[in-house]
């Protein structure tokens, strides 16, 4: 999905959102993996976040596109969920250092999902207290 989605105007017809007009006031929160927080961020600790993407019927073994579907799902699930535990721990960046997904089953119900868990290194600005 696009960072500037869709959106039906007053009419009912399909409008496209303005871009914001500073984006370098949007600041970036999430560092995946190599990629390095600011340099001057103090270590808060490490935490974990899990988050279950949407359930479907069906089956995930060949990553075709019911697993995209869930995985994107997944993801901005995760994302939303370090936004969150961030702002509530006093974090302003999570430096994800371990990631671990897995396929779920409901032998009953027939549904399948993934399971997401994210390691994450929480920082924050410094001389923020």
């Amino acid at each position: 999905m696009s960072k500037y989605s869709e959106l039906a105007s007053a009419d009912g017809q399909p409008g496209v959102e303005s871009p914001p007009h500073h984006p370098e006031a949007v600041a970036k929160t999430i560092y995946w993996h190599r990629e390095l927080p600011p340099l001057a961020a103090e270590p808060l600790g490490e935490h974990v976040v899990e988050a279950d993407s949407m359930r479907v019927i069906g089956n995930l073994a060949h990553r075709g596109d019911l697993w995209d579907s869930c995985y994107r799902d997944l993801m901005a699930r995760l994302e939303h969920r370090l936004h969150q535990e961030a702002a509530r721990l006093g974090g302003h960046y999570a430096h994800v250092l371990e990631e671990s997904i897995d396929s779920k089953h409901d032998d009953r119900s027939g549904d399948v999902w993934l399971r997401g868990r994210l390691k994450y290194l929480l920082l924050r600005r410094p001389g923020v207290n």
